[in-house]
């Protein structure tokens, strides 16, 4: 059965700002090096993966892909805006390789887009609300007897998504 992993790292530029509190090692997310050894080992182990990062992060991040990744969205209608800071930031890319893409004609198609607002409280800064959670296992095609490896699990949300899924 397929494996797939679900890659929310701290976004690039933002480890030792956002989390150098929480993990001495939180300062290699912001070198592309760490982004590129992650994304050749999602590619290399898994059938699949779902890569998570912020929008000015985008034509950075972007190349050290392969071939055959499909660029997502996360539109968050409600989300936090910055004083001064104008475009508000209002969506993330969400990368896609790889999944269960042929599907079914009586299966649902998949929107490449969600658009839900953020997880607010959850003590950790770039938590993604549980609906999100479930867009990325149905933009995957993940069917019970796969397995699905949350590999930051911050809040451990992705984990109680999997979990209903497979319920």
């Amino acid at each position: 059965m397929p494996s797939y992993a679900f890659a929310d790292p701290p976004y690039y530029g933002c480890g030792k700002r956002l989390y150098g509190k929480l993990h001495e090692e939180a300062h290699i997310w912001d070198t592309l090096d760490a982004h590129k050894s992650l994304i050749t080992k999602l590619t290399d182990e898994y059938d699949g993966w779902i890569y998570c990062m912020s929008s000015v992060s985008l034509p950075h991040i972007l190349p050290l892909c392969r071939e055959g990744v499909r660029i997502c969205s996360w539109v968050k209608p409600f989300a936090v805006f910055k004083p001064n800071v104008n475009p508000g930031y209002t969506w993330e890319p969400v990368l896609l390789w790889g999944g269960r893409t042929k599907r079914d004609r009586k299966e649902d198609t998949v929107k490449d887009h969600l658009i839900c607002s953020i997880a607010l409280q959850k003590g950790l800064v770039g938590a993604k609300p549980k609906e999100f959670c479930r867009w990325v296992l149905q933009l995957l095609g993940v069917q019970v007897g796969d397995t699905v490896e949350d590999l930051f699990p911050g809040t451990g949300i992705m984990q109680t998504a999997i979990d209903e899924h497979f319920g």
